[in-house]
């Protein structure tokens, strides 16, 4: 990877990591890092994965945010439009493509995509953060602080190597 593409990697690393320690929101955190070092703002994208934190809508039991974040990122620049849903190219194959090559990173890393099982891989337990008095306790076990911005700020990191290994970054 040249040297332009792992500086733009750690950016996106730090970013996510700062985002979701500062506003939390791992889906969010982790589009906001994407789209700010890449220089790709979308704000109703960004708006409409607000509920994807904490394993969607905070229950833990789907996909992790910064999975389904960076998933999204992929897609908005590897994706089919709206004018060419039809994909006579098949550019959607290209977007499951490497939507899969993070997910194998995810589950490489974590054996799991499931907000809960890596929660549990990491902290040891797992926290039911609709309960107040959990997420306070997910809270005090530096999650915010540490847990949750690193798996941020590495799903950042692994989305941009990922497009520089495609030569998929935008210019």
């Amino acid at each position: 990877m040249k040297k332009e593409a792992k500086e733009l990697a750690e950016k996106a690393y730090q970013l996510g990591k700062e985002n979701e320690k500062t506003y939390r929101g791992c889906g969010q955190s982790v589009l906001a890092a994407l789209q700010d070092s890449l220089n790709l703002r979308n704000d109703a994208a960004l708006k409409a994965i607000t509920g994807f934190a904490g394993g969607l809508g905070l229950a833990g039991d789907s996909g992790c945010g910064a999975y389904l974040g960076s998933a999204v990122m992929l897609g908005s620049i590897v994706g089919r439009t709206r004018d060419n849903m039809a994909d006579p190219e098949k550019v959607r194959f290209k977007t499951y493509e490497l939507v899969r090559k993070l997910h194998d990173r995810f589950i490489q890393e974590y054996g799991s995509l499931n907000c809960r099982e890596i929660q549990t891989k990491i902290m040891g337990r797992y926290y039911y953060l609709p309960d107040l008095q959990e997420f306070e306790k997910f809270d005090n076990a530096g999650a915010h602080d540490t847990i949750c911005p690193e798996v941020v700020g590495k799903a950042a990191r692994w989305t941009v190597e990922l497009l520089a290994q495609e030569g998929l970054l935008p210019e």
